[in-house]
């Protein structure tokens, strides 16, 4: 009994670890459509620093819903929302400024 509670005990520990991994954080921010790929849903955009993300500034790769992108071109500046989660960057809104 000793040996199973101290793997339940284990277990939980290694889930609250692992929790801060997929934690989904959130930010806004703006900046200049690079590139698009409208195949893969990704699209490139050079910001500023995203403090929310830790992030400093620099041109980014974001996944993105291919239906999001018939708006945007690259050379567009852009208002966008973003989620990183799971260790990738997704753009959840995005429009021309």
């Amino acid at each position: 009994m000793k040996v199973l509670g101290k793997s339940l005990l284990a277990g939980l520990v290694g889930l609250s670890l692992t929790g801060a991994v997929f934690a989904q954080e959130e930010a806004s921010s703006s900046g200049e459509i690079r590139r698009i790929d409208e195949a893969k849903g990704k699209i490139a955009i050079k910001h500023g620093a995203i403090a929310d993300f830790k992030l400093p500034a620099m041109t980014l790769v974001y996944e993105i819903d291919k239906s999001l992108l018939s708006t945007v071109k690259p050379g567009d500046q852009v208002k966008f929302k973003a989620i990183h989660e799971n260790n990738h960057y997704i753009i959840k809104e995005i429009k021309v400024k």
